[in-house]
């Protein structure tokens, strides 16, 4: 009756040998130096296959539990501390924690088994992975517009890391519009989303990942637009959807295109010795021209969704950051630490106390608007250090000066953190130098015979003591400075 033997490649080696030995074809000697064994060893594994053939070189250790393994008391400790403090920890970090908070020592690889066979993990081989079905193309160019920002080293060792802005259109595979940046930021976006609509028309809907530009996690049930971002809010006063996709599978038409980008374009540029970001924006539209040549579809139907521009609509206005203040009686208010100063007009006037609309352009421009026409404003910026004037003949004075001047160089001063971040705009006026020495101040030196004011002193106690011997009236002009 023959039976099933498993044998291992070693063993299946020297059954071999052991069989040319018998059969006379191979001497002892020889044998044992092809498999490393000694002669001894061979004549031991001759005995074996004499008396149980192939069966005889198979390893007795096989099939039967191991000398080194633990107890089940063990194994059964360990996997019920697992279940009841680390029941969603993977088999390593659970492994660590055995052995910093139970003093169990086990390896890794024995605790995956263990768990595996509990049911408390699953492999990464048996986990279902989940299943992303292809989605048609839509039939119209304008119908849907994919959008994302792929962060990498365009300009490879000639230059830093930007980010490229990538419009394509879903029905024809087309790049539509490029624009690079320093990074994904929403003056940015609000750029190179005017100059595509100057171009185009309005798409029926953008297609985006869920980026903090395109998507708000703060959406309130009363307002319907007060979940809406800045970019969002443009797109809304131009009657454009966007759509956040859930997965970057399921916008695979652009995350494609972005690798086709990074092998394509970067060896464009370095062809090109392009290694500014204007340079590679300049070059952006012949590229996009080879590029729909090459790998652009026909659509399946010929009308173009693109919309023009309604009447009503300014595309200006709407592709700016806009926040609403409340305008004081005084004709004031605040925007990202800057006092907005109105002039006294009939207009202005008759705002006051009502709500207007800061508007803030990618291109440094600001507005103040009560939704109908722009209002004129001076400036006064809370952060600028005070401005010294010519020195007066007062010692006490001037060292009072140098102190303050001391706090405002180690003072942090930075713009509201709930205001833009500036990194896609340009010329704007919140631009600021820190300390008071690049107002012009600039600190004496101390006469002979005075003692040295350490600036690790120049505290508000010290400025308090200095005070107490000053005059009153130098009390007072301090007290307006600071």
């Amino acid at each position: 009756m023959s039976c099933l033997i498993v044998m291992s490649q070693k063993e299946l080696h020297r059954l071999e040998h052991i069989q040319r030995v018998r059969q006379g074809s191979l001497t002892v000697t020889r044998a044992a130096a092809l498999l490393g064994l000694s002669r001894s060893q061979v004549h031991r594994l001759l005995q074996a296959y004499d008396e149980n053939g192939a069966d005889g070189l198979v390893s007795k250790k096989r099939g039967r539990p191991s000398n080194r393994r633990h107890s089940e008391d063990f194994r059964n400790l360990a996997l019920d501390l697992v279940r009841e403090h680390y029941a969603d920890f993977g088999p390593t970090l659970a492994a660590e924690k055995l052995i910093e908070r139970h003093r169990i020592a086990v390896s890794k690889e024995t605790l995956r088994q263990w768990m595996m066979e509990a049911g408390i993990w699953v492999s990464r081989r048996e986990r279902k992975k989940r299943v992303f079905q292809p989605r048609g193309r839509r039939d119209c160019i304008g119908e849907l517009v994919q959008i994302d920002g792929s962060h990498h080293w365009w300009f490879e060792n000639r230059g830093g890391k930007c980010a490229l802005l990538v419009y394509i259109d879903d029905a024809t595979g087309k790049l539509l519009h490029l624009r690079f940046a320093t990074s994904e930021n929403t003056f940015d976006y609000l750029h190179a989303t005017k100059a595509y609509l100057q171009q185009w028309g309005k798409p029926i809907a953008f297609y985006s990942d869920k980026h903090g530009i395109f998507r708000s996690t703060h959406a309130s049930e009363k307002d319907r637009t007060s979940g809406l971002t800045q970019f969002g809010r443009a797109l809304y006063e131009l009657n454009i959807d966007i759509i956040c996709a859930n997965t970057p599978q399921a916008k695979g038409r652009v995350e494609r295109a972005n690798q086709t980008l990074q092998d394509r374009l970067v060896k464009e540029l370095r062809l090109r010795g392009i290694d500014t970001i204007d340079a590679a924006n300049a070059y952006a539209p012949e590229f996009m021209a080879d590029f729909n040549f090459r790998f652009g579809k026909p659509p399946r139907n010929p009308k173009d969704m693109h919309r023009p521009l309604a009447d009503h609509e300014n595309l200006d206005g709407a592709m700016c950051r806009k926040e609403v203040r409340k305008l004081s009686h005084s004709l004031t208010l605040r925007y990202d630490k800057v006092m907005f100063i109105l002039d006294p007009t009939e207009r202005a006037t008759a705002l006051a106390g009502k709500k207007v609309v800061v508007c803030d352009y990618p291109d440094g421009r600001l507005e103040i608007t009560d939704g109908e026409a722009s209002l004129p404003y001076r400036t006064f910026d809370t952060l600028r250090s005070v401005h010294r004037s010519e020195v007066v003949e007062n010692k006490r004075l001037d060292d009072m000066l140098s102190i303050v001047a001391e706090l405002q160089a180690g003072r942090q001063q930075q713009r509201s953190k709930s205001g833009p971040r500036r990194t896609g705009q340009t010329d704007h006026m919140f631009g600021i130098s820190d300390g008071s020495q690049s107002n012009g101040y600039q600190k004496r030196g101390t006469k002979p015979g005075r003692g040295n004011i350490c600036a690790g002193a120049a505290s508000a106690a010290g400025i308090t003591r200095l005070c107490e011997h000053a005059d009153a009236a130098i009390c007072s002009d301090r007290a307006e400075m600071v």
